[in-house]
């Protein structure tokens, strides 16, 4: 007699085998469909990610290209498919982070330590060497360290949220430390107010010395054309300063 089936077990126990038959025509279709299906859902994910890679690559060079710095930025295109995005000539939202931003050409030149900004509506029809987004929202890293050297004065963290601590020291006069409040002015500046003394006598070199440093606002003229300072905030290590923007270029220069 012939089985269609084999055996799974010892035989050596005879009746106490069991047969395993194999799965029907209709049910092995099924398997091989369903894996057909996967196969092609996993090489169109490869592909969008393949795809994105470039979009970000892309991205991340005309920006270096056309804010100077020494590295690309980290890209982070968002959004599945990308594919879709990309036909249609504009990504749906990027997510940008770009470091030692340099700040030549500027009377007080502060480079931004840390630049993070989320694009919405990014285009990717025009050139390679530049890049447009229709809405943009970025937070400028100030550290203290750039802060300090293009002030000429120390400055850390102040007493109270939006303040900070300036100490000018004059050889064979002394030193002082100061609070001031720090805001947000007109023309994507950085301005130092109510500036009143905290630590040591206002001497007049210290006063004069603080006086140059804090009395005109400081311009960050380094982020991209478009975008508007809206409001500053101080923290442990640096000063935040948030943009937002709309129709925003990055292009060489």
């Amino acid at each position: 007699m012939y089985l269609d089936h084999e055996p799974v077990g010892d035989p050596c126990y005879g009746d106490a085998s069991v047969y395993a038959s194999p799965p029907p025509p209709k049910r092995r279709r099924q398997l091989v469909g369903v894996a057909s299906v996967l196969v092609l859902l996993l090489g169109a994910v490869v592909v969008d990610r393949v795809a994105a890679g470039h979009a970000e690559s892309r991205t991340a060079r005309a920006f270096q290209d056309g804010m100077g710095t020494p590295l690309p930025p980290e890209v982070h295109v968002r959004g599945f498919p990308v594919l879709t995005q990309l036909a249609a000539g504009r990504l749906d939202h990027v997510d940008l982070v770009a470091r030692d931003i340099p700040a030549e050409g500027a009377d007080r030149p502060l480079p931004v330590t840390r630049l993070t900004v989320g694009l919405d509506g990014l285009e990717t029809s025009g050139s390679a060497e530049e890049a447009r987004a229709r809405a943009v929202d970025a937070t400028a890293f100030l550290s203290y360290e750039d802060v300090s050297d293009a002030l000429g004065v120390t400055v850390v963290q102040g007493d109270a949220p939006g303040r900070v601590a300036a100490t000018a020291t004059v050889p064979l006069v002394g030193e002082v430390t100061v609070s001031a409040k720090v805001s947000a002015a007109a023309g994507n500046r950085v301005a130092f107010s109510d500036v009143r003394a905290v630590d040591g006598e206002l001497l007049p070199p210290l006063k004069a010395l603080l006086d140059r440093a804090l009395s005109v606002p400081v311009p960050l003229r380094n982020v991209p054309d478009g975008l508007r300072l809206r409001s500053v905030s101080t923290a442990r290590d640096g000063i935040d300063a948030r943009f937002t923007g709309r129709s925003v270029t990055f292009r060489p220069g």
